[in-house]
């Protein structure tokens, strides 16, 4: 028998789950876990903030398709991990936590006044899909393949494991047996019955006018391909949650792009039968409730999930199939081909082209803002100008209120799985670390990442994280220096007459919702990046140039219009997703 540590047992289970990447910041605490990754060639990758560990194992999950790994040390790493776990929960991140704690003689339960304790299990449990703690060295391994069993059930989300420091740490002579994932939990793809799939193909092509409403089910699946092949078969639009923007590529007249809000609406009440996948309809779905959807009588729904949980969760459906979305998306795009004259195609296109024409003249509408060339810019070109330099294949991390909006309205997606928030969630600043994790799971391609000054605030710190790990992430900072999407609310709550107006109150007529100056370029340089700063639009795209000619992460801070910025494009939308649907 070897000697080994609790660390180390973890280590070399995770190695035959086929980690590479572990995010978090080193600590005494959990010295025999680290050491022995870096040890096996597992490597760590430590940012500024245990947070940021979540985030960027949350995008490296979502980007990769892989399980991502986050650690924090016990007390205050675990305190300041918890912000993160719960924004990669609600936004459906396969993320595997390890934690340390202190020694079982002194917690769970807190003998009282031990230093830096509380109940990290019990209070992560309350937010994960699941959490225990360990309790002797012969557990770490069965606790472990619970963590990760759960791990790969239904929905994808955050589980966790609290080892404490001594069994973490201490060395024991073990025979540890490491079992291969197909020993302890499925690997093979849930897939429907064959009545399933043809019922569902029943339904699509008997109706006159289908459609298809896609979340972030498909992304986990990466369902793209067979996503793509059921659409063009059925030539069904395709509807998505925000979360799953781009799961087909917006080239495609199929795709009903979130930011054309009422046509989405348009289309949910045109259909007749639905296809939803890897969705629960959630609020920013608008609940699937009328008026924003067709009445549930008036529309067959067929809800292909593979979390059982969240079939019919907020509507009712006609055909529920619990499976692999991808495995699903195969077979059904079999049965539409071998059926494929049974589909009624001209009136289909008819109604596609009419959506098509609605698109174009609302893109044309909105393009309007692109000839404004005052100074400071109008944050119209900001998405614009990224969308024709970085890569069509780069990663768009979008990150705060207004700076959102905006990236979200004047960006195009023509590949699947390049956009990242935090869509369930709106966690300011958590874009800074996405965009590092981003860079991490796809090497080689500059990561985009459009942020308010407000959040960049949040987790700046994280540009030298992205310097030091050689990230190229283009920080572009959104500066109004104001809390714009609240300083709005507080206009139209206290002087709504004169907001619409003149579209802007007098500093002394909001309510602490103004910033000071910070030279976030400068900040940049001072962390080792590239920084510029720009305010005219016409100096835009050349300061982009010049950034990404670096091959390294850069800083651009641009002065946006604040009573522009402040504007932006659908609020009167983002405003009513907030009410009780009342159909």
């Amino acid at each position: 028998m070897a000697e080994i540590s609790g660390g180390e047992v973890i280590a070399r289970m995770l190695q035959q789950e086929g980690v590479e990447k572990v995010f978090g910041i080193i600590d005494g605490t959990y010295f025999g876990f680290y050491e022995a990754l870096h040890r096996i060639g597992i490597e760590i990758v430590t940012p500024r903030h245990e947070t940021s560990a979540a985030h960027m194992a949350g995008a490296y999950a979502r980007l990769t398709g892989r399980l991502g790994v986050c650690m924090a040390s016990n007390g205050p790493g675990v305190a300041n991990l918890l912000p993160g776990l719960v924004v990669e929960q609600a936004d459906g991140n396969r993320v595997l936590a390890i934690t340390s704690a202190r020694r079982p003689s002194i917690m769970y339960p807190d003998r009282g006044g031990s230093y830096q304790c509380f109940d990290q299990s019990g209070v992560i449990g309350k937010i994960a899909k699941w959490s225990s703690a360990v309790s002797s060295f012969g557990r770490v391994p069965e606790l472990l393949r619970k963590a990760l069993r759960k791990s790969y059930e239904g929905r994808p989300g955050v589980v966790h494991l609290d080892v404490p420091e001594n069994i973490m740490n201490a060395k024991v002579k073990a025979d540890v047996g490491y079992w291969s994932p197909g020993q302890y939990r499925a690997t093979d793809r849930l897939s429907p019955s064959a009545e399933q799939v043809a019922g569902a193909a029943q339904l699509l092509i008997s109706a006159a006018a289908p459609m298809i409403h896609a979340g972030s089910g498909v992304i986990h699946a990466l369902a793209f391909d067979a996503l793509r092949r059921v659409a063009d078969l059925l030539q069904a639009p395709v509807t998505t949650s925000w979360a799953a923007r781009g799961v087909l590529t917006e080239a495609s007249p199929l795709a009903i792009t979130m930011p054309h809000v009422k046509l989405n609406h348009r289309v949910r009440n045109e259909a007749d039968a639905v296809l939803i996948l890897g969705s629960r309809l959630g609020e920013t779905d608008w609940w699937g409730k009328p008026p924003y959807w067709r009445k549930p009588s008036e529309q067959k729904t067929i809800q292909v999930d593979l979390d059982a949980d969240m079939i019919g969760l907020n509507k009712p459906v006609d055909l529920a199939i619990v499976a692999d979305l991808k495995r699903f998306l195969e077979l059904l795009g079999d049965e539409l081909t071998r059926r494929q004259a049974e589909i009624k195609l001209d009136a289909r296109r008819e109604r596609v082209a009419t959506y098509a024409k609605v698109m174009k003249d609302e893109r044309a509408g909105w393009d309007k803002a692109l000839s404004d060339m005052a100074i400071p810019m109008n944050p119209a070109h900001i998405g614009a100008v990224c969308g024709k330099l970085f890569p069509a294949d780069s990663v768009l991390v979008a990150d705060g209120g207004n700076a959102t909006i905006w990236a979200m309205f004047y960006h195009q997606v023509t590949v699947p799985n390049t956009v990242l928030s935090t869509f369930k969630f709106g966690m300011l600043g958590a874009g800074m670390a996405q965009a590092v994790g981003a860079a991490i799971a796809r090497p080689g391609l500059p990561v985009c990442c459009i942020i308010g000054d407000g959040a960049m605030g949040f987790h700046s710190q994280e540009v030298e994280t992205a310097v030091r790990n050689k990230a190229q992430v283009i920080y572009i900072v959104l500066c109004d220096k104001q809390w714009g999407m609240v300083k709005m609310n507080q206009q139209f709550m206290l002087r709504p007459f004169k907001t619409m107006l003149f579209k802007h109150l007098d500093p002394d007529e909001t309510i602490k919702a103004d910033l000071g100056e910070i030279e976030f370029d400068k900040l940049g340089i001072s962390m080792g990046a590239y920084g510029e700063r720009v305010s005219d639009p016409a100096q835009l795209k050349p300061a982009l140039e010049r950034a990404l000619a670096t091959g390294r992460c850069a800083v651009i801070h641009v002065d946006v219009d604040p009573v522009k910025h402040m504007w932006a494009p659908g609020l009167i939308h983002f405003k009513k997703m907030h009410e009780e649907p009342k159909g």
